[in-house]
């Protein structure tokens, strides 16, 4: 691996892990947009999926004592449910058509949600609303590894403190992630370059990571709610080009 080869790698690395320990979810958001550039998605996917549960579990302990284990269970308990029938669907799904319409969604609610400034605290459907909405992640984390956005536009209404948020993301994301890493390296999709990779990428994650932290423990509620708004703005952005553009 050459200078430049290796310095994309570590950046994409290290733009992975502060998203992922500013917000709680978004390593593949930033991460692969980079990665791309010099690896195929074979390799791409499993190691964001490797350097993601790193950065989550790099963060736990700065986060142990914030974390409601209770809250996030029902979505927990969903996401597990619904991820094997979202790999299921990946060989019947448009991929184009269901990225369209992920991404557009990702850029209408959260545009909304942003402009409406009084606080939400939406209390519908109380633990229930909660499992069927980490069903949902589940089964589009399964089929297009998008298990986050639902669960963060959902917890963005909630009316919940970014505390409460920050740990439901990092709760949910971190197991559904960790599931599906087990699920790929165990049908022998993670090959044994991808850990490589990973083991170079590590140092740029980890330092991501941290700094992640850092600024996580900076923002107040609003702040902290306008950045996982945005984040799931590019996110939708992201999805709405790669199925739209030309090849």
């Amino acid at each position: 691996m050459d200078v430049a080869t290796y310095a994309i790698l570590l950046a994409g690395a290290l733009a992975g892990g502060f998203v992922s320990g500013l917000a709680g979810f978004g390593t593949a958001l930033m991460a692969l947009g980079i990665w791309l550039y010099i690896l195929p998605p074979a390799i791409a996917v499993p190691l964001v999926l490797i350097c993601s549960v790193s950065s989550q579990i790099s963060t736990l302990p700065s986060m142990w004592k914030l974390l409601d284990f209770k809250l996030a269970l029902p979505f927990v308990a969903g996401g597990l449910l619904g991820m094997p029938i979202g790999a299921l669907l990946v060989a019947r799904a448009d991929p184009q058509t269901f990225k369209l319409s992920v991404g557009v969604m990702l850029l209408v609610f959260p545009a909304a949600l942003y402009f409406i400034r009084k606080p939400m605290a939406f209390r519908f459907g109380g633990r229930i609303a909660d499992a069927g909405v980490g069903f949902a992640g589940g089964i589009l984390g399964g089929l297009a590894g998008l298990s986050g956005p639902l669960p963060t536009l959902w917890a963005s209404i909630r009316g919940w403190t970014k505390d409460q948020r920050r740990g439901v993301f990092q709760i949910f994301n971190g197991t559904i992630l960790g599931a599906a890493l087990i699920l790929q390296a165990a049908t022998g999709f993670v090959k044994l370059n991808v850990f490589w990779l990973a083991l170079l990428a590590m140092p740029g994650t980890l330092i991501g990571a941290r700094l992640g932290m850092r600024t996580y423990r900076a923002l107040n509620d609003r702040n902290f709610y306008d950045v996982v708004l945005a984040l799931l703005f590019l996110s939708g952005l992201g999805l709405v080009w790669s199925s739209i553009a030309p090849r």
